[in-house]
């Protein structure tokens, strides 16, 4: 089977306020083969605009135990350049979250395009919050 489509979310955490409340949910996904982590990276900016990246192993004992569990298939695909890359949308005293997967329910739909000699042309996603706001 082939690769599925891959993604990267950055989730923002104002205030630095990051508890590691999403790996369980992140770890769920991975069990149900839903999704495949590549990577994972933790940025900070604080309050004089310096941007830091951090490893699983470098955060809070009480929130880095959570992602430990998460299992990464190619650590430093996401680097500095990744963390500067957002740094400009991201606000002095916060971090974010960058998660990227690949869509692993995908592949099969992946391969059927494959096999009908067709090609994507592009992919759209609408992201949860803008949906929910739309709709209600």
């Amino acid at each position: 089977m082939g690769l599925g489509p891959v993604d990267v979310v950055i989730i923002g955490f104002p205030g630095n306020k990051f508890t590691g409340q999403i790996a369980p949910a992140i770890l769920e996904l991975v069990e149900n083969r839903t999704i495949r982590i590549i990577d994972l990276l933790f940025v900070s900016k604080d309050s004089d605009g310096v941007v830091t990246t951090f490893e699983i192993a470098d955060l809070d004992p009480e929130i880095g135990p959570s992602f430990l569990a998460v299992e990464v298939s190619q650590p430093g695909a996401l680097d500095f350049d990744d963390a500067e890359e957002i740094s400009e949308d991201l606000p002095a005293n916060s971090s974010a979250l960058l998660v990227a997967f690949e869509n692993t329910w995908a592949s099969r739909f992946t391969d059927a395009i494959r096999a009908a000699d067709a090609v994507v042309i592009d992919q759209i996603r609408i992201p949860a919050n803008a949906v929910e706001e739309l709709l209600s």
